[in-house]
């Protein structure tokens, strides 16, 4: 009974260790997020006096209020972002997973040499001069199929992922589905692909932070402010207010006390919203998806 009870009382101290560990650890990832909140919501004046805080020595919404100016904007160009992310997400997934299960068969010929073909942009660039005019050519200018399209074709380390999870999947699965008479199509979306979720779902975290964090196609090809994306909107926000700030002298505005460095934590805070959200649905599949995909094959 003694060495029961003493048993059990290293397993409670033990668990304590462990779990206070993890408590700390989480503080720790957490405190860069709280750090950037608070400073999102500090005086403009006491950040440059004191410099970053964990407690706002004096509390101001100067940089929410100066990013919410324009709500209409703001809140079209979140639309814009959702809509694009979505559906370039669901269009990148569907041709990456469609690829990879196509040259993951070894009954399709060449299939090494396509890989490779996919392999060389991993390595070579056209540039940015050749990139824009295909973007010109095919009409990309000025509509949300230019913040879609060019990120659509998936990228190669994605492809290369899924194309080794779905080769560590037995090929007596595809043999026994074309006895039973199903075609391709079937077997990939019935078969293959519901096989591969945990991949599937870290491809789709991939790229959605890759649309949602798109500015640069905006950039290149959008004009129209009507148009803008949310990140290259908050961008364009940040880059004024920096100028004016710059410019503050010259225009002999004396008490011009603009909100640079909450305005920095703020756009940050606006940004990471949805991806904290969608994070913890895929975290899951993310790890198991990426360790599986990384061996088999």
């Amino acid at each position: 009974m003694n060495k029961r009870r003493n048993s059990l009382k290293r397993i409670k101290v033990s668990d304590c260790i462990i779990f206070s560990g993890l408590l700390l650890f989480s503080f720790f990832c957490l405190l860069p997020l709280i750090l950037a909140f608070m400073v999102s919501i500090t005086d403009e004046g006491c950040i440059q006096k004191y410099g970053y805080s964990l407690v706002p020595i004096k509390l101001s919404l100067s940089a929410y209020s100066t990013i919410f100016t324009e709500g209409a904007i703001l809140l079209r160009s979140y639309m814009i972002t959702i809509f694009i992310t979505v559906t370039g997400t669901l269009g990148a997934l569907t041709i990456t997973g469609m690829a990879a299960y196509t040259l993951a068969n070894k009954n399709i010929k060449y299939r090494n040499a396509m890989a490779l073909f996919i392999f060389i942009p991993m390595v070579f660039s056209g540039g940015i001069v050749p990139w824009y005019m295909i973007c010109r050519v095919l009409g990309l200018r000025n509509n949300l199929a230019a913040l879609i399209i060019p990120g659509l074709l998936f990228s190669p380390f994605n492809f290369f992922l899924t194309r080794n999870f779905i080769m560590g999947i037995p090929d007596s699965l595809r043999e026994s589905a074309k006895i039973d008479g199903a075609g391709d199509i079937r077997i990939a979306f019935q078969i293959y692909l519901p096989v591969c979720t945990p991949v599937l779902a870290a491809i789709t975290l991939f790229y959605g932070l890759a649309y949602w964090n798109n500015w640069w196609n905006a950039i290149m090809l959008v004009d129209n402010p009507n148009m803008f994306p949310l990140q290259y909107l908050l961008l364009k926000i940040r880059t004024e207010i920096r100028m004016l700030e710059e410019l503050r002298g010259a225009i002999s505005i004396a008490n011009l006390n603009l909100p640079t460095e909450s305005l920095k934590m703020a756009t940050a805070m606006i940004t990471i919203g949805p991806i904290i959200l969608l994070y913890p649905y895929l975290q899951r599949y993310l790890v198991k998806g990426l360790t599986i995909g990384s061996v088999k094959g």
